[in-house]
């Protein structure tokens, strides 16, 4: 039944990213994006400080120490793999005032497609490495984090569709490349599942690299984009929108804890009145 879980919610997410993300690249792409991604900013922060780190510390099976220096190096990790080009997205587009000339963007496309591709496979697959582990921890956890990661992939997939896009790609054969990548989200589920079955002492180490993954992609990402718009009116509504995606992730962590709260209480109620029969 957890297999299965894991399965539906990393095809699931990944379908569901990939079809945000061509809609958006066909409809509405430049009202919209900055939007998605000051949510998604919220969404990452808060599953990451909420969620996976005090799950990950809360373990008896970990020490503090050796996952404090797994989340340094899960934080140098992600700026490396940023630097070769293998987590960067090119999120712009002809005409979109970025003043590059004519042909530009096709010709960066070209050159970057298919590193693009291959990157957003190998990402993917870690993302379901990472899927399999919350889902071991707690179900709900896992849920969570394959929501996070619907979120902030949008984004992703949409630089994805523009780049291939501006390279002459059909968006037909742009859309069926991009779930491709998107799938390897499941396999990485599946490795993941039997692999950490066996080795169930190393979940909270996976889930601080899942958090530093989270606060990478916020912080050196997501929030630099936010900030190259400085007008008031557009600072509101990303305040707004960060607020709503920490206020959504703690409605939920308080709703959680309250029902590991009820069911442990239920657990303790049954194991004394279990204690007294066999008393008398």
């Amino acid at each position: 039944m957890l297999l299965f879980s894991i399965l539906l919610a990393t095809v699931a997410g990944g379908l569901i990213a990939v079809l945000v993300a061509s809609w958006l690249a066909y409809r509405v792409f430049s009202k919209y994006l900055h939007h998605m991604v000051s949510l998604s900013v919220g969404v990452l922060l808060s599953v990451a400080l909420l969620h996976l780190l005090p799950e990950a510390f809360e373990s008896a099976q970990a020490d503090i120490h050796t996952l404090f220096a797994v989340m340094l190096a899960g934080l140098l990790g992600f700026f490396v793999l940023e630097k070769i080009a293998l987590l960067r997205h090119s999120h712009h587009h002809e005409g979109d005032g970025h003043h590059h000339h004519k042909g530009h963007d096709r010709h960066e496309a070209g050159r970057g497609g298919v590193m693009i591709l291959i990157g957003s496979s190998l990402h993917n697959l870690c993302d379901g490495v990472l899927v399999a582990a919350a889902f071991l921890t707690d179900p709900v956890l896992g849920v969570l984090t394959a929501s996070s990661i619907i979120v902030h992939e949008v984004p992703h997939k949409l630089g994805d569709f523009v780049v291939l896009l501006n390279a002459g790609l059909a968006r037909r054969r742009a859309f069926m490349l991009i779930l491709f990548t998107s799938l390897c989200t499941a396999l990485g589920g599946l490795a993941g599942y039997f692999v950490l079955q066996q080795a169930q002492e190393i979940v909270p180490y996976v889930l601080v690299i899942a958090a530093s993954s989270f606060l990478y992609i916020s912080v050196a990402d997501l929030i630099p984009q936010m900030h190259e718009r400085v007008s008031l009116a557009d600072a509101i509504p990303q305040l707004l929108l960060v607020g709503v995606g920490v206020i959504l992730i703690y409605g939920v962590t308080s709703f959680m804890h309250h029902g590991h709260e009820h069911d442990r209480h239920d657990a303790e109620r049954q194991h004394e009145q279990h204690e007294a029969v066999h008393s008398h």
